[in-house]
């Protein structure tokens, strides 16, 4: 495997799998940042993540750990720990646990059906949070309940990939390649693309079935439509499709090491109206399978890319690439060329910098 051009150390929120996955009293093994982890509910439904070791003789929590009520349980010496990763319990030792040892506990939280964990090198507070993909950031009236849960049907999760965090976002300037990737009839026509501290937004406009008498999506003829998209951090980009199918999307990639990631992707498909079930319906088979090739199609690319610094751009498409490129830089604190001089290009007043195509 070649060595990664970019740190694989960014900073952000970063998603290590689905909440469905974890149920109340279970422990699931995880392994991001180079870090064994584990992921743990306790049987009131908190979720938790820890570093995986227990504190006392390094046993790992994740190979015959056990959650008891609020605590996580380590098989070795049976020492408890709560959900702050601090010794309450050595039960050859009542009523003297040991105060000064901390199983370290990272910052998470359980949003859009996933867990994302916080990474920061210089163990900063969150400098940002992960939208709810239905009520924060896109200006329509849909909620949750206007479209299906995405767990476990509507994902997909890649493990072990030659893939770097910012292939993805770079994804949101780069009009040209939807006629090639994407097999589109036109290239999109950008209406925005706006950079601030910690998000880009873009948004585009094209013509779905364009040059066709029909597809699936567009039994009647040519359909006008968009995708409004916003990325927080490098890590993690969300898209509300509309026109001849209305669906959410969200893709994370999250580093497991210093050569590979692994990359999260998930729908929501709108409901057919009358229907409250909780997955998507075999009806709804073939609209899945088209969001999901579009994502494979990336991925096919992505996961054999090299990072090319700088690249070889074509006058239309420069700006965009640069700026988003610049703005990236602030997201690599451990990086000489990254995040360290991002001061060189914004300024300490959290101005906004925009491009307009």
């Amino acid at each position: 495997m070649a060595k990664m051009a970019l740190s694989m150390k960014p900073t952000g929120w970063f998603q290590i799998g689905y909440s469905g996955e974890v149920q109340p009293g279970q422990i699931v093994r995880k392994r991001y940042f180079s870090q064994e982890l584990i992921v743990w509910r306790s049987e009131s439904g908190q979720l938790r993540v820890f570093d995986a070791y227990c504190e006392h003789l390094g046993a790992h929590l994740g190979y015959g750990g056990r959650v008891e009520g609020e605590q996580v349980v380590c098989p070795f010496h049976g020492w408890e720990w709560n959900a702050e990763g601090r010794n309450t319990c050595i039960p050859y030792q009542p009523g003297k646990p040991n105060r000064t040892r901390k199983i370290r506990s990272w910052t998470c939280l359980e949003r859009n059906e996933s867990v994302f964990i916080w990474h920061d090198t210089l163990d900063r507070e969150p400098l940002f949070d992960v939208p709810d993909i239905f009520e924060d950031i896109f200006d329509d009236e849909a909620t949750a309940a206007d479209y299906y849960p995405a767990w476990p049907k509507a994902t997909i999760h890649e493990e072990g990939l030659d893939l770097h965090p910012q292939f993805v976002i770079e994804n949101g300037v780069d009009y040209a390649h939807f006629q090639f990737v994407h097999r589109a009839a036109e290239t999109p026509r950008f209406v925005r693309q706006d950079f601030e501290e910690w998000h880009f937004n873009a948004a585009f406009l094209m013509t779905f079935g364009g040059g066709k008498k029909a597809t699936v999506q567009t039994p009647g003829g040519a359909v006008e439509g968009g995708v409004d998209a916003v990325n927080c951090g490098i890590s993690l980009g969300m898209s509300r499709f509309w026109g001849p199918d209305n669906q959410r999307t969200m893709v994370c990639v999250t580093p497991v090491d210093d050569e590979t990631s692994d990359i999260f992707h998930t729908v929501w498909l709108d409901r057919a109206p009358g229907d409250d079930g909780d997955q998507v319906p075999e009806s709804m088979d073939r609209r899945l399978r088209l969001a999901n090739n579009q994502f494979l199609a990336d991925l096919a690319i992505w996961k054999h890319q090299r990072y090319t610094e700088p690249p070889g751009l074509a006058t239309e498409e420069a700006k965009g690439f640069r700026t988003i490129r610049k703005w990236a830089t602030r997201f690599y604190p451990d990086d000489p060329h990254g995040a360290a001089r991002s001061a060189e290009i914004y300024s300490d007043t959290g101005e906004t910098a925009k491009a307009s195509l």
